[in-house]
């Protein structure tokens, strides 16, 4: 079976999905049955189009160059709007790793909206749309289609009915961590009365610097210098990277319609470092918690730095992890983490969506 691919953003995680299906491609093929042929890429300033696929060997070697693909000859499309890929690429599934804004959410969300509108299975790496447009994007794809304003992320839908396209966005939340997938679909039938998580690394990494005795500035100044941290780290220490993650947990697992506006937001910036050292001296460690929890049938919402017991699972994670943890009713306490040291993790995670939808082609057509 064979599924055209466009990917829209040439960033760490575009190329490092293109790095995993060039190494993967015969594994994919044996394990899978699939070959997925890319057939447009898109970046700031242009890209590249072969109806036949491209050749992705070649393409990462002009990324690892940092040459435009829209100077490659013949391939190259100088001037070309990630927005053609869904006309000259003809894709089956658009891949959307474009550069996150939390503000309007283009031009991201207009990319994908444009996707689902002609049909095309999109897979999201850049949290923006699904953080600002949740419910929007849910009615046009398989998580809601149809039902609009009473859009039930646990509906099942009557069989018989034209397949919507398919909307994935497990990268969004934590890169690999399978956050969306353990919460709509292994606690399935449970009701999730409390969820906790770690879903920023880069504040993650500077708490535990901290820790050890360095000052905010210097732990963030020593993340900045290994590529942890972003030369503007307002998105992540102030919260907004977590709390746009939360928004779309809120929405796709707990069913709650959320924006970021009902998100409690507060973060590490003003920590004081002797803050932190009083929290371990008390059998403590200062954590920057995704908090939702069920209060009188609706979910409070907060992200802040929060002093946790040194037991607890959030609390036993490395530097480079990120967790979440899950209480219901009936399976009490599930958590998992996962390592984050890079991008892949959340290529990974692309490539994971990638083949849940074509499971669920293929169980709908069986």
């Amino acid at each position: 079976m064979i599924y055209r691919i466009a990917l829209a953003g040439l960033g760490n995680v575009g190329a490092s999905v293109l790095a995993i299906l060039h190494r993967e491609e015969q594994s994919l093929r044996k394990r899978y049955g699939v070959q997925f042929l890319v057939t447009g890429v898109a970046e700031l300033g242009g890209g590249a189009l072969d109806p036949n696929g491209l050749d992705l060997g070649l393409l990462l070697d002009t990324l690892q160059a940092k040459r435009p693909v829209a100077d490659l000859p013949t391939i190259g499309r100088p001037g070309m709007m990630a927005i053609d890929l869904l006309e000259h690429a003809k894709p089956d599934m658009l891949l959307e790793a474009t550069p996150v804004n939390l503000e309007h959410g283009q031009p991201g969300l207009g990319l994908v909206q444009a996707a689902l509108q002609r049909g095309i299975h999109s897979i999201l790496a850049n949290k923006g749309p699904a953080a600002l447009a949740f419910r929007e994007l849910a009615s046009m794809s398989d998580w809601g289609a149809g039902w609009g304003a009473d859009f039930n992320p646990h509906f099942i839908p009557v069989t018989g009915i034209k397949p919507a396209p398919k909307l994935r966005f497990n990268a969004c939340v934590a890169g690999a961590l399978p956050t969306t997938t353990i919460g709509s679909r292994d606690l399935a039938g449970c009701r999730v009365q409390r969820m906790e998580a770690v879903f920023n690394g880069t504040t993650q990494y500077i708490l535990r610097a901290m820790e050890d005795g360095h000052s905010y500035a210097e732990a963030l100044a020593d993340a900045q210098r290994r590529g942890i941290a972003e030369t503007d780290p307002s998105l992540d220490v102030d919260g907004w990277d977590a709390a746009a993650k939360l928004v779309i947990a809120a929405n796709a697992v707990l069913g709650q319609p959320t924006q970021l506006s009902d998100v409690e937001v507060h973060g590490i910036r003003t920590l004081s470092n002797e803050t932190v050292q009083q929290a371990l001296a008390d059998g403590q460690r200062i954590v920057l918690v995704c908090l939702a929890e069920l209060s009188d049938d609706r979910y409070q919402l907060s992200v802040k730095p929060t002093p946790l017991p040194l037991d607890h699972p959030l609390c036993r994670i490395t530097p480079d992890e990120m967790a979440v943890v899950y209480y219901t009713q009936d399976v009490e306490r599930l958590s998992i983490a996962s390592s984050e040291p890079g991008p892949e993790p959340a290529a990974a995670a692309m490539i994971r969506d990638m083949l849940d939808i074509i499971r669920s082609d293929f169980e709908r057509n069986a």
